[in-house]
């Protein structure tokens, strides 16, 4: 399976914006610009939608991992908080908030770190990059 999404930018870095669109448009024409990513624009910004992609990344691997082990999660919430210094992303720290009936506390600690540890978005977060470019 492959998914894709496609930005347009347009202009410097501070003055000019850009859009995304994903494949499923959900993300259609979405704006997002220098504003957008370090001040307070309109628009979204890279570190908004990975924080997102893991979230949700996250929140599907431990349930899955919850099944697993016999029990039923009836939620979970997840808050992730991307940490960019210096132009670089350094972090990303899980917020979990979960109702899972008859699961002890260690149990649910041990797959929430199984889940942060295996969830496909927190192992892209050490991958290997490629590219493929061309002018026109």
């Amino acid at each position: 399976m492959k998914r894709n999404a496609t930005a347009v930018w347009q202009g410097s870095v501070t003055e000019g914006s850009g859009k995304l669109t994903s494949q499923s448009k959900t993300l259609e024409s979405t704006q997002y610009s220098f504003k957008s990513r370090f001040e307070d624009g309109v628009g979204t910004n890279p570190e908004e939608l990975i924080a997102a992609a893991h979230a949700g990344c996250f929140a599907m691997q431990l349930s899955a991992f919850i099944g697993e082990e016999g029990f039923n999660a009836e939620s979970i919430e997840t808050k992730c908080d991307i940490n960019l210094v210096d132009g670089a992303i350094v972090g990303s720290h899980l917020t979990v908030k979960a109702k899972i009936e008859g699961i002890s506390d260690a149990k649910f600690q041990e797959l929430v770190t199984k889940a942060e540890k295996n969830c496909p978005v927190s192992k892209v977060l050490n991958a290997e990059i490629t590219s493929t470019a061309t002018l026109s």
